[in-house]
């Protein structure tokens, strides 16, 4: 297989597609609100993204809660923003823990219950006053202590679901003035706010098996490549100082915060140091120039792909209303909204 993730156009697969996958073997799949109508046309479009390269490959989502959902109402419930468990969380500190297990546990329901396996949460990026909003209440909290317990509580609720957490965005999306989704966000923080502010959450939890990129720049490490694509963050900060020795993907290459072609996003993300490159909006020619560039999985980034995976498991199974009510009187309790 190639060390790709990449997308599709739409709620099934199109033969062109359907033939891109079988010859170009991606190693999983990303699905958007674009891909998803009901239930059951979700599961065959997961079932038909494996049928065609032949094996249990995983497929991820955003499902975070707040603002980002890809699984939306009528056919799933709404779930709480990060920045709505941190207020709890601020209420009383063992019923935000307990609420954000549970939030995560039934996300990781809805998600197995699809057959999709991994979910990029927890977002471990913590805001700054005047940072874009682009982070914004997706955020546990304002601070690193705060958004390192709300975190790992969401991982142990999706992991307990059955399905894999990815810590995002690494090592810090939190200070970016900007979208990285339309610029290029530029950080002149000092070192010792970055060691202090940005990089605690992720380096707590280190351990989890897979990571997302920040598309940013730090000039306190390299002025001149963000950290999808600079070889001396990936390896002093993310690997070094972070301790993250697991799967590392990069944030999506379709965004406007990396110049250059397909091609040349996909070289420098990997020679950087990402184990995968991950490629979302669907966009079949731009597919194809992300296949052609991307080089086969091996070595190293092939044993943590594999390590990753084989942390999948099947879910015990749960009183669904039961653990629904619970999360809502969590938040009654103190006067907020689940």
């Amino acid at each position: 297989m190639k060390a790709f993730i990449t997308g599709c156009a739409g709620l099934t697969l199109t033969a062109d597609e359907r033939a891109f996958l079988a010859d170009e073997q991606p190693w999983g799949f990303i699905l958007f609100k674009r891909n998803v109508d009901s239930p059951n046309q979700v599961r065959d479009l997961v079932a038909s993204l494996r049928q065609a390269v032949g094996w249990n490959a995983p497929v991820l989502i955003d499902q975070e809660g707040g603002r980002v959902q890809r699984l939306a109402e009528p056919h799933w419930r709404r779930y709480p923003s990060g920045r709505d468990y941190g207020a709890l969380y601020e209420a009383d500190r063992e019923t935000g823990l307990a609420a954000t297990m549970l939030g995560a546990r039934l996300i990781a329901a809805d998600l197995h219950d699809l057959g999709i396996d991994v979910d990029c949460v927890p977002v471990l990026d913590v805001p700054v006053p005047g940072a874009h909003d682009v982070i914004g209440n997706r955020a546990y909290g304002l601070e690193p202590k705060v958004v390192t317990a709300l975190g790992r509580a969401a991982a142990i609720g999706l992991l307990e679901g059955g399905v894999l957490p990815v810590i995002k965005h690494i090592p810090g999306h939190g200070r970016a003035g900007v979208d990285s989704h339309e610029h290029l966000p530029v950080v002149d923080a000092p070192l010792d706010a970055l060691y202090e502010q940005d990089f605690p959450p992720f380096k707590a939890l280190a351990e989890l098996p897979l990571a997302m990129t920040a598309h940013v720049v730090y000039t306190a490490f390299d002025a001149e490549r963000p950290a999808t694509t600079s070889r001396r963050v990936i390896d002093e900060v993310i690997r070094d100082h972070i301790g993250f020795q697991g799967c590392l993907m990069s944030d999506d290459l379709s965004m406007k915060a990396l110049g250059g072609t397909m091609a040349e996003k996909v070289n420098a993300s990997l020679d950087a140091g990402c184990d995968l490159v991950l490629h979302c909006n669907g966009n079949f020619a731009e597919m194809r120039e992300v296949a052609a560039a991307c080089r086969r999985l091996s070595g190293l980034s092939a044993a943590r792909a594999e390590a990753a995976l084989a942390l999948r498991r099947t879910p015990d199974e749960i009183d669904r209303a039961d653990l629904e009510a619970r999360l809502e009187a969590m938040f009654a309790d103190l006067g907020l909204a689940a």
